[in-house]
This record gives structure tokens, sequence and C-alpha cells, in this order.
């Protein structure tokens, strides 16, 4: 939350080519959000996010540009299809359940913080509980004694107990040089079935922590040993141990306190719910979403097992390709809630080679990593990572435009070959060039009828 617009963007330029508008976009009110958090109280409550909506086709960023935005800054996020809520009768599934998905997120963002703050001590329990498994405590000798000599027992419980000590401190010290790894230890832990009794029921989502909240407490609880390496069994333990370290109703506070002021809800394929001339079946369902969406977006309280949760804040990003409507078509009250709206730049040759080649995890780099795991180096020289952009850009003008997802079916196209044979070449150097691209790929994007289908 400290990085500043353009530090934001230039993040984003990592990852995502082109599409400046959007990225520019973005980062104002992720900045925006950090200012928020420094005015005075009264101001603080009146200040609103901007919310964005995207508009262009599918697979030039839109996602992506959320995606990487919510991980840069550590955001609660969550990706929802705006589809899914037609889906079944009128209303489809509860819109509100977006709201308690982005609790959950956040609540496992809060515990994985929590959890790091408490490593050591966590660790620490672990490797006790780890010696405790490995040299088990002797047993109290509660027997009478048949001799009467209570002093000479107690020297001997003395002398016991000492000696067992020296073990343990042997096992600890073994445990901390990494000397009993592989050694197998049981594991005792419980377990409770907990049945999602109204899922699958249209519109019950919000009374479906009610039923198991009850479930929790009257389920009976089963015991169940597994035996576990010492490697396996201590991240076992520090996360249990972890868990009892921190506060869960403090987790749980923080969590909420998370998704209301710094959350993310990216809304794909809002174009969807755009209503035609025919005001009935899929047509009311569609409106119906953008009523239930409305109050969400402007702003509502939502009820989730953590407690109730305030959506002023959230801010929602939109995005749809808008091909057979445009975003005048929602319901005007939806539109005013989204007053940042950027445009998205169908993707070029150009964009297709710099996709290929200028982002840290790029195709070309995923792959050559890859096959490097079988010793086969892989070399995209520039003529042959041009042709391959070229012929994504031709097989998307030709049929479907399914923007740098292309690039995708292409690239498997080109390497299945190899990436069969590579575990039996032992070792090698292959070297991607235009006349290699063209072998395998010319035949099948010329035939329109071939490339429709596997292109």
């Amino acid at each position: 939350m400290e990085l500043t617009p353009r530090q934001i963007v230039s993040e984003l330029d990592k990852h995502i080519v082109g599409q400046d508008a959007a990225k520019r976009a973005v980062a104002v009110a992720v900045r925006n959000r950090w200012r928020r958090q420094r005015v005075d109280e009264a101001m603080k409550t009146e200040i609103s996010p901007k919310n964005i909506m995207m508009i262009g086709p599918t697979g030039v960023g839109k996602t992506e540009i959320a995606r990487r935005l919510a991980t840069l800054t550590g955001a609660p996020f969550i990706k929802v299809e705006a589809t899914k809520y037609t889906e079944v009768g009128y209303y489809g599934r509860d819109v509100e359940s977006m709201v308690r998905e982005l609790v959950e997120n956040a609540l496992g963002i809060v515990r994985s913080a929590e959890r790091e703050k408490v490593k050591d001590e966590a660790a620490r329990r672990a490797n006790d509980r780890l010696v405790d498994l490995l040299l088990p405590p002797p047993a109290s000798n509660t027997a009478a004694t048949f001799d009467g000599d209570d002093e000479k027992q107690s020297d001997d419980e003395l002398v016991g107990a000492l000696k067992h000590e020296r073990n343990r401190e042997k096992i600890r010290k073994m445990l901390e040089a990494g000397q009993m790894e592989d050694r197998t230890v049981s594991i005792v832990s419980e377990t409770q079935a907990v049945p999602m009794v109204m899922s699958n029921i249209p519109g019950m989502e919000s009374m479906e922590f009610d039923f198991q909240e009850m479930f929790e407490k009257i389920a009976p609880k089963s015991r169940n040993t597994r035996e576990l390496t010492v490697r396996e069994a201590r991240e076992w333990l520090i996360e249990q141990e972890s868990d009892k370290l921190i506060s869960k109703d403090k987790v749980q506070a923080t969590a909420v306190e998370l998704a209301e002021n710094l959350g993310i809800i990216f809304i794909d394929e809002i174009d969807k719910i755009v209503a035609g001339d025919k005001q009935h079946g899929a047509d009311v369902s569609r409106q119906g979403v953008q009523r239930d969406l409305l109050p969400i977006v402007e702003g509502t309280t939502i009820q989730t097992k953590y407690g109730y949760v305030k959506t002023d804040h959230v801010l929602f990003i939109a995005a749809g390709a808008f091909h057979r409507s445009k975003p005048n078509d929602l319901m005007p009250e939806l539109q005013g809630r989204f007053p940042i709206r950027v445009e998205l730049n169908d993707l070029t040759k150009d964009d297709f080679v710099r996709i290929l080649t200028e982002p840290s995890g790029s195709l070309t780099k995923q792959y050559q990593a890859l096959l490097q795991t079988e010793n086969v180096e892989l070399v995209f020289e520039r003529d042959g990572i041009e042709t391959l952009a070229g012929y994504a850009f031709d097989v998307n003008q030709k049929t479907q435009n399914i923007g740098a997802r292309r690039l995708y079916t292409i690239m498997e196209r080109l390497l299945e070959e190899l990436s069969f044979e590579a575990p039996d070449m032992s070792q090698g150097r292959v070297a991607i060039n235009a006349g290699y691209v063209r072998e395998r790929i010319d035949e099948v994007s010329k035939d329109e009828d071939l490339n429709r289908f596997i292109l």
C-alpha cells in the first residue's frame, strides 16, 4: 500500500504488456485507498472507492491486471463470474456470497500473517511434541513398594528421570541437526464431518453457516492415527501449535476489517447480465442479478459467520467484452457505481512478440524452464518468436479472437513433439527459429477447418 501509482504501473509492466490506461486507472484507485486511510475519521467515512469498469475483448489482460494488483498490494481479492448468478432459477446463486468469499480470502491472509509472527514459538513447541512422540515420558510408578524402603524408591525415580531427560536432550539435538527427518511417528488427530446442508439450494447461502455452526457443536469427533515421517509431522504440528498461539477472535475481527477497507471484488462477464429486448426467461434473470448487485456495489451490510461486513469501501472492478451490448445498457444506478471506465485495446502482432519475451513469467521462459528439467536447452530465436506472433495474430483474425490465450494453443502445438521426445534425448540444444515454427504450424494455420478446431 506504500507504492505510488508510478511504482504500481511499473510492477504491473513486469507481467502485463500494454494496456497503459487500465494500469493507470487501477494504480490511482489503489493509491486513493492508501490516501483514505490517512485522512481524519469524519472525512474518511465520506470517501468511497471509485469503482472501475474495464471494457475489451477476451484475452487482453483484464483479469490479469486485477489479479496481479491484488497480489502486489496484499489485498483480499476474489474473482466472480456474473453469469453464475443467473444459472439456477431467476436469481441463481445468492449474490451476497461474493462478500462471504472475500472475507474467507481475508481470513487466510490474516491467519498467515499471524502464524508468521508466532512461527518461532510454534516451532519450539512442535519440537517438544516431536521429542515426546519419539521418546514418550515414563509411566509414573504408583505401585506400592514391598520392601518399605521409600527413600531407595525415590532415588531410583530420580535417576530414571535424569536419564530420561538426558535422552530427551540427545533426541532434541538430533532433531535440530536434521538427523531424524525420516523416522516415523504416530500422530493422533480429531476430525469432524460437518455436512454442507444448504449449499446447493438457491438463495439459501446466508443460512448455511448457521447450520454449520450448529453441526459443529453437536457432531461427534472421530480420532484417527496416522503414521508420518518426522519431516511431515513437524509441518502438521507447527500448524496446530500456531493455531493455539493466535487469537481466533482477533483473526476474524482483523479479517473483516481488512475485507471492508482493502478488499477487491473482480466481477467478470458483467456484459452477460445485460437484458435484451425480450423481458422474460433469461432476461428477467439478468435484470434480477443487476438489481441484486446494486446494493452490494452501492454499500450495504452482509451477514457472515465472522460477523457483519460493510461493502461501502470495497473496490469493485467489473469487466466485459460488450460485443453485443454497451455499458449504457446496464441499469442507470449500476452504471453510476462504476465511474471510471477504461477500454483495453486489441492485441497486435507486436504485442504478441512482447508477450512472448518481456514478462518475467512469459510462455517462452516457462517452456525453457520445463524442458531444462530434462536437460534440454530450448532457445527461442527472434525470427521464430516473430513468426509465432504472426500466426497467433492471423488465427485470431480468421477465427474467434481470444487474445493472448491463442499463444497457449499455438505453443502447445509447436512443442508437442519435443515435449514428448525430451525424456529420451538426455541432453541437447533445440533452436526455435522461423523454419522450425513454419514446419509445425503452417499447414494447420492455412486450413481454416483445421485451425478452427486445433488452434
